[in-house]
């Protein structure tokens, strides 16, 4: 029988959380980073946007026993605080109560908490190695220390690419088979601002909330952090998008170019957050736009030397902040079918099957979240398709689940709840249309439709727990 090893490439969020649930599983499991260890370093991450943690990956944390550690430095978010162009504020709950919600964490910080668990569960991470080559056939694979520039060959059963969106293991399997690659960026980027604690040290705004001021073809979000500030997020168009008479329809990162300006724009479109951010215009000078983009690739492994999980197979834009969520849901699936079967070719095309559909419909469903974000949340008829939503799901729970609940407060599989989702969008378009408010609804019509249109829920144990 092969002996149960493998080599990860990436010791990230998913490649830290994909080793220990396989080390727990009784695996060897080595795992080489590009970054030094960010427990002696400091964190070196490249995006620092605030996570959302959703129901499916709090079941990974779990299962990697990490739940614990991870959940004392999140901040729980009840729903979107919407700062409206006329300073009114309210607060659009993502469900029902408390027990539907989502929560903030820091980058750098899970980071760290899963690479504390890795190595405790039997991991070994090798710091400071960039993978530069690797050869398949033979199954040896080189890396570089980048302390010394050392070359450093090892070999390997099967290599998970758990590298990020820049996946240098993606690049070495596309120079063995056309993995049917292609990227897709939003005319949109983005840069990261900071709202320090108060002077009494305590939160500026309402702790419990996901803020955000939406202003049409531009918005401005900020996530809360445990230690009492607020990652605020400015995005903006890239160029200039001409309107009526060549004037730009609004502002973009080719017009804002630096403090000074990003000041101005806060001070008109965003003011009760300008007075806030004390160092907006160092932050704004100081640190990087970020792109946004989607990663698509129509193949994950190399029959069974190689396979990919996370950003590396499927990067999406972070607007139904399901990113990690999603990777972690794919550590999960992974671990099962390897620790199933002895066929690690097997085992990567099962879960290929299964989590390339679902990583489609997430990405899908994150584009449409970045429109509804930045255009929708302030739309009267957004609004009372929303308030119809809340009723349904409290009328017929065995049969109508807002989207967001399937996707973020269950594990029902999201090409599911993509699906179910347009169906539930055209139901409400079709019972608020001619409607002011639904208290003019006819219920018996409602609930009629609802019955005739949308059979009951599935089981959600789709899928036995690890």
């Amino acid at each position: 029988m092969i002996e149960r090893r493998i080599t990860v490439v990436g010791a990230g969020l998913a490649g830290a959380l994909f080793a220990t649930l396989l080390a727990r599983k009784g695996w060897a499991v080595d795992v080489y980073e590009k970054r030094g260890d960010p427990r002696l370093k400091g964190y070196e991450g490249g995006r620092s946007i605030n996570l959302a943690l959703a129901e499916r990956g709090r079941h990974a944390l779990r299962l990697a026993g990490a739940d614990p550690a991870v959940m004392s430095q999140a901040v729980m978010m009840r729903g979107r605080m919407v700062h409206f162009e006329d300073g009114r504020t309210a607060l659009q709950r993502y469900g029902q109560d408390d027990s539907e919600v989502i929560w903030s964490v820091h980058r750098g910080e899970l980071n760290i908490a899963l690479l504390d668990i890795a190595e405790r569960a039997g991991v070994r991470i090798h710091f400071h190695r960039t993978l530069s080559g690797v050869d398949f056939d033979a199954r040896v694979a080189t890396v570089v220390d980048e302390r010394d520039g050392g070359s450093h060959r090892f070999e390997f059963q099967s290599l998970v690419g758990a590298d990020g969106a820049g996946s240098a293991l993606r690049e070495a399997m596309s120079s063995e088979r056309d993995l049917g690659e292609r990227s897709e960026f939003l005319d949109h980027a983005y840069k990261e601002l900071e709202i320090p604690p108060s002077p009494g040290g305590g939160f500026r705004m309402e702790a419990n909330a996901l803020h955000i001021w939406p202003r049409g073809r531009y918005m401005c979000i900020a996530l809360p952090n445990d230690e009492c500030t607020f990652t605020v997020t400015l995005f903006l168009p890239k160029e200039d998008v001409p309107g009526p008479g060549g004037t730009p329809r609004g502002p973009s990162f080719a017009s804002v170019r630096d403090g000074r300006g990003a000041r101005a724009l806060f001070e008109r479109e965003f003011a009760d957050a300008s007075a806030l951010i004390p160092e907006l215009e160092r932050d704004f000078d100081a640190n990087p736009t970020g792109i946004l983009g989607t990663l698509y690739l129509d193949r994950w492994h190399l029959g069974d030397r190689a396979v990919l999980l996370g950003d590396a197979a499927h990067a999406m834009v972070p607007f139904h902040g399901q990113g990690m969520n999603c990777a972690f849901e794919d550590c999960v699936a992974l671990a099962e079918r390897m620790d199933a079967t002895a066929d690690r070719a097997e085992a990567f095309s099962a879960y290929q099957a299964e989590r390339l559909p679902n990583a489609r419909a997430i990405q899908a469903m994150a584009l449409e979240n970045y429109l509804e974000m930045r255009d929708r949340v302030d739309d009267d008829d957004y609004l009372l398709q929303r308030e119809l939503e809340h009723r349904l799901a409290a009328r017929h729970p065995d049969r109508f689940m807002p989207r967001y609940s399937m996707v973020s407060f269950h594990r029902f599989p999201y090409a599911m709840a993509f699906e179910r989702g347009k169906r539930q969008r055209e139901l409400l378009v079709e019972l608020t249309r001619g409607h002011a408010s639904i208290d003019t609804l006819d219920w018996d019509v409602v609930d009629a439709t609802v019955l005739a249109h949308l059979p009951p829920l599935p089981d959600e144990g789709w899928r036995e727990d690890a």
